[in-house]
């Protein structure tokens, strides 16, 4: 049925054995028993490779022993659980696999060991019978019953690893494999699928928010820590030890939850920039305060998110931002009550793929594009000597026209209103196209102000021609402006976003 498993498998097995744990004393009893399993497992399958014949394969026999059945519905409740020692192995086994065997074992375990389908058909059957007769009481006892039969077998495995130490942090990593297995299509389809939304809400209610623990970062914090947040760090990279101290010193916070289960391993960090006022610059909030300076309460009137990581990929999907920012709201007022303003300054990634995309696409229908104005396009053309559309095609395609005053003013007010449409009328299903700005919404952040050159990194070049935005939190009215974008998907935006939207309109075709 999979031909490659077979060969995967047995390599798997060889690299691991290879190793060589001698069974003695000085192992841990995990150890020991993970050496033990390997031998009992490889011997067979190496006298089947002399002698041809077809026995059953280690990653088969593996997943027959440590994958539980589900128990019958009548016994559900007394159904003891595997031998704990069982379940070790299969995490052991797992983590000793590479990259593609991996995406291979998810794929068998799905396919394999889910939904008991030709059960669940004929309680559908039977629920309809009942509806039919108008028995309510056999209808609530059968949908009862059709309810505990849809849950997938791999799903009691997950449950048994749950429980085991390390074991919530192996359900956490191997959901992140199966992610980047569909990713890089090493293993894909509904069941791979299914069982990545199986996991994703198991963990959402392991990881609901009155099992995290909110924790402040400092440079006392430690290093391990500190060193898990800077290789994580997917917005502004941490350039050095110097600029980690930086981030977690004077006018700077940084926050993250963690849980229980995961001991010494953030699960998401929100850094934020403490200041006077709302900041429309990257620049100045990473390389803005020396990390000797003092810190003075009376300065600090705003609190500017600048930056929020997700650090456990297999939590996507996992509402933790969302929860992360309310919480830091409430710890920051009650250290600083002064505060009056609360705000994101959020990077636009996407908008320059974007971009030129839709240039590219008028360029090919027509010959030129209509997104520019006339006065514009003779501006850019004078500067850089050549036609609008060719000029358009090297100047982003790299960054070298930040470094060009005449361009970054000529650039202004075409990127400026195109940016904005791009925010705010951009759709994916009714909502926002851009994931940054969709996330800020559903919280019910306001669309506030888009500020230009204010990241001229080569990251923020590239990403969206050095454009920020300010996602502006007015606490009084979050739970009413996510209601309404939700619901209505209507975007809350400030004067100045819907006057470059009208200037879009008004002056560009799409």
């Amino acid at each position: 049925m999979r031909p490659l498993l077979p060969l995967l498998r047995l390599q798997s097995y060889q690299r691991v054995v290879s190793v060589g744990f001698p069974l003695n004393s000085s192992l841990s009893p995990g150890w020991r028993g993970l050496g033990a399993f390997c031998i009992h497992f490889l011997q067979p399958l190496q006298m089947s490779a002399r002698q041809g014949s077809s026995l059953i394969s280690p990653m088969d026999e593996l997943l027959k022993s440590s994958v539980p059945q589900l128990p019958p519905y009548e016994t559900k409740e007394k159904c003891p659980p595997p031998p704990e020692l069982q379940s070790v192995h299969f995490m052991q086994y797992y983590r000793a696999l590479d990259k593609g065997e991996r995406a291979a074992f998810i794929d068998q375990l799905a396919a394999d060991f889910g939904v008991d389908h030709a059960q669940v058909a004929e309680l559908s059957s039977k629920v309809v019978q009942a509806q039919q007769k108008r028995d309510m009481g056999t209808v609530l006892q059968v949908e009862d019953r059709l309810r505990y039969y849809l849950t997938p077998q791999y799903k009691v495995l997950f449950c048994h690893l749950g429980k085991l130490e390390e074991g919530m942090k192996f359900l956490v990593d191997m959901r992140a494999d199966i992610l980047d297995s569909v990713t890089s299509k090493l293993a894909d389809g509904p069941h791979i699928r299914e069982m990545s939304g199986v996991l994703k809400s198991m963990l959402s209610e392991w990881f609901s928010i009155g099992f995290l623990n909110l924790e402040r970062v400092t440079w006392q914090s430690p290093c391990e820590v500190l060193q898990k947040i800077s290789e994580h760090e997917a917005v502004h990279p941490v350039r050095n030890w110097t600029d980690m101290k930086r981030r977690v010193g004077p006018y700077r916070r940084c926050y993250m939850f963690a849980h229980s289960a995961m001991p010494g391993e953030p699960l998401i960090v929100l850094h934020v920039a403490l200041m006077e006022n709302i900041s429309g610059s990257i620049q100045a909030i990473v390389k803005g305060i020396p990390c000797t300076e003092a810190e003075e309460a009376s300065k600090v009137k705003s609190a500017i998110f600048y930056s929020i990581s997700l650090t456990q990929q297999g939590l996507q999907g996992v509402e933790l931002g969302n929860y992360l920012i309310k919480r830091v709201v409430k710890e920051l007022q009650e250290e600083f009550p002064q505060i009056e303003e609360f705000s994101s300054l959020s990077p636009i990634p996407g908008f320059t793929k974007w971009l030129l995309g839709v240039l590219g696409s008028q360029i090919k229908e027509s010959g030129r594009t209509e997104l520019f104005m006339e006065s514009e396009c003779k501006e850019i053309e004078d500067i850089t000597g050549g036609t609008l559309s060719e000029s358009l095609k090297c100047l982003f395609a790299s960054n070298e026209w930040m470094r060009s005053e005449r361009l970054v003013k000529a650039l202004e007010a075409p990127l400026m209103r195109l940016c904005a449409w791009y925010l705010y009328g951009e759709k994916h299903r009714g909502f926002a196209l851009n994931p940054v700005a969709n996330f800020h919404l559903q919280n019910g952040a306001v669309l506030w102000r888009l500020n230009w050159m204010a990241d001229t990194s080569p990251r923020g070049g590239t990403a969206s021609c050095g454009m920020m935005v300010n996602y502006r939190y007015y606490l009084k009215n979050t739970s009413a402006n996510s209601a309404k974008y939700l619901t209505m998907k209507y975007i809350e935006a400030s004067d100045q976003l819907l006057n470059l939207v009208s200037q879009f309109t008004k002056n560009s075709k799409l």
